[in-house]
């Protein structure tokens, strides 16, 4: 079977928040979305994840039109339902009321058998100053690995 796809990544994700724990969903799409989003068009860096009465949905992501002849197009920004086992939806609601976390995509990717999924993380927001640790723990790796290579 071919490797999982990833069809939008969020690399800003990491860098402003400290995910916590990763759990993966289902999403509701239509067909031309699907299409756009083999082709790799779709942005989710402004995205979130956020409760609808009992349900999860996800915000702000877009999926560009696949095609402009397209009989019926889709609307680009329109929220999306993900689908999740109610045990699992109810512990994250459970950590967003409680614990003040947010639900961020961190990737829309397609499994092995071809269904798009999105890898959503629990986490928390970083204050400038953690971010900046983050940038000298990763500066220093950096500069001890190429002291190592050096050294032999």
């Amino acid at each position: 079977m071919p490797p999982p796809q990833i069809a939008a990544q969020n690399r800003k994700a990491r860098h402003e928040f400290t995910v916590v724990e990763v759990i993966e969903a289902g999403i509701m799409l239509v067909g031309t979305e699907v299409k756009s989003l083999r082709a790799g068009k779709a942005t989710i860096t402004e995205s979130y994840a956020g409760p609808s009465g009992d349900e999860l949905w996800l915000y702000n992501a877009y999926i560009p039109e696949y095609q402009t002849k397209m009989p019926f197009p889709h609307e680009t920004r329109r929220p999306r339902k993900l689908l999740l086992r109610r045990r699992q939806l109810a512990k994250l609601m459970g950590a967003v009321n409680k614990e003040g976390m947010t639900l961020i995509p961190l990737d829309i990717h397609f499994n092995e058998r071809g269904i798009a999924k999105v890898n959503l993380g629990l986490a928390k927001g970083k204050k400038l100053h953690d971010k900046r640790e983050a940038e000298k723990k990763r500066d220093w790796s950096r500069e001890k690995a190429r002291l190592m290579r050096e050294k032999g």
